[in-house]
């Protein structure tokens, strides 16, 4: 063997030969290494992006050096260095081009997508009663049993990515296959106010009646987002009495309880807390735990119970992201063709924390913008000056916070020199209904918003 790039072959036909590495592992990962020296102990390559020496070193490495012992009777110590950016390209894949082909492979896996069904849904701690609820209003819905409990209005709330979407597509698909005679109507708040300005647009409401107002199931997801909007309030109202009165169940979600929903009319949160109310929160390491592995199992992937521990531990925001997570390990172990590691699920963990935890946007970040724009101070705030300027930009600074950090109405108090509740709500509604008269004032307001969030993103 003349060369270390002759070497380096017969090292890749060892590890295809004898299987040590399959051979789209050799394509994707091990091809692209350059050689760049061998003095018979060291063997030194380059590859162009830190993220491939990651998963060669955690991955392949071992299997490597040992290649090199059957090939050369050496025991051999693996480097790699990354290439400096500014470097002509080398053919090997970027970042981009390996995130496209992950895209890519998580399309193709698009059917390990859980069913919404009760079966699939992991129970824990943070979510026992919601998931008791769900289940009493899929069995009960439409029963003549008097003394069978069926809270209607149900409403569910919990943070994004919690589990509300999958309950209550689990109570439609229940009933749905006990009752295929029911009329159910699932759609988001979204869909509910696009029918409606459809409608309006068209004149034709009484067929947005007819589909709402004649439906024995009606579930609306994410109604928080008809905050503020009074017409679809107006509507949904009618619809929500009339369906009411009539006895047929309605369900809801929301991020928030009823009472938290301050730019939503009184009429609708008395009606809903006038049911029954249950929450969703994060779930506990034992809940995660098993989420992970029931997303494996879906998709085939052999987890390593030290992977599924390590993940368990550091995704906690919510469910979503977990199985996002162990959706990109599954593409991640595709190409590389070796047994998910600690090292891939590292890799992948801070794919899912870029993609899904921006930079936190903290109340003083947003105190300090509006301040910016009204030309006070943080003090003044907090202060109980009351001068016209300092008043606005107060009640503004607590309608933001409020907007984008859903923080709770006592806590908000706190940062703004201890203000009681009643104060924070009161600002909070002020400026909810000030926004809606003054299109100056609802501009500056939703550029404020937008601007504190793209500063987040950057």
């Amino acid at each position: 063997m003349n060369s270390f790039e002759e070497v380096f072959e017969n090292v890749k036909n060892y590890c295809l030969e004898n299987k040590k590495i399959p051979e789209i592992g050799i394509k994707t990962w091990i091809t692209p290494m350059k050689p760049i020296s061998f003095n018979g102990t060291d063997a030194v390559f380059s590859v162009q992006t830190e993220f491939q020496k990651n998963i060669v070193m955690g991955s392949y490495s071992a299997i490597l050096s040992e290649a090199f012992l059957n090939v050369l009777g050496l025991k051999v110590n693996i480097t790699i260095n990354v290439e400096s950016e500014d470097k002509p390209s080398t053919g090997i894949p970027t970042d981009a081009e390996l995130d496209k082909k992950n895209e890519e492979l998580e399309q193709s896996y698009k059917f390990a997508n859980y069913d919404y069904t009760f079966d699939t849904f992991i129970e824990g701690p943070s979510n026992t009663f919601a998931l008791a609820c769900s289940k009493s209003v899929a069995k009960n819905v439409g029963s003549k049993d008097n003394s069978a409990y069926n809270p209607n209005p149900l409403f569910i709330y919990g943070p994004s990515g919690m589990g509300k979407t999958h309950l209550i597509t689990a109570i439609a698909n229940e009933i749905r296959s006990n009752h295929p005679e029911f009329n159910i109507v699932y759609v988001t708040s979204e869909t509910f106010g696009n029918d409606l300005i459809t409608a309006l647009k068209t004149n034709l409401i009484t067929d947005f009646h007819d589909k709402y107002r004649t439906a024995d199931v009606l579930l609306i997801d994410d109604i928080q987002f008809f905050a503020g909007k009074e017409s679809m309030q107006e509507e949904f109202f009618h619809t929500f009495y009339q369906l009411h009165q009539e006895g047929k169940q309605v369900v809801i979600t929301s991020d928030k309880p009823p009472k938290e929903l301050v730019t939503l009319e009184e009429r609708l949160r008395t009606r809903f807390e006038g049911g029954l109310i249950a929450d969703i929160s994060a779930p506990d390491y034992e809940t995660r735990l098993a989420i992970i592995n029931r997303k494996s199992e879906l998709l085939s992937l052999k987890m390593p119970s030290e992977v599924s521990e390590f993940m368990a531990n550091r995704l906690k925001s919510n469910i979503r992201q977990l199985e996002g997570a162990v959706i990109r390990l599954k593409a991640l172990n595709h190409f590389a063709g070796s047994p998910i590691t600690i090292s891939m699920a590292q890799s992948v963990i801070r794919d899912v924390l870029t993609d899904e935890q921006p930079i936190p946007i903290t109340v003083e970040k947003i105190i300090s913008d509006v301040c910016n724009v009204y030309g006070v101070t943080p003090d003044d705030l907090r202060s109980t000056k009351r001068s016209q300027q300092i008043a606005i930009a107060r009640k503004v600074a607590i309608y933001v916070v409020r907007e984008i950090t859903q923080m709770p109405l006592a806590a908000i108090g706190t940062e703004f020199g201890n203000r009681d509740h009643s104060t924070i709500v009161y600002s909070v509604n002020s400026v909810a209904a000030a926004i809606k008269k003054d299109a100056n004032l609802n501009n500056l307001v939703n550029d404020i918003i937008k601007n504190i969030k793209d500063k987040s993103k950057s």
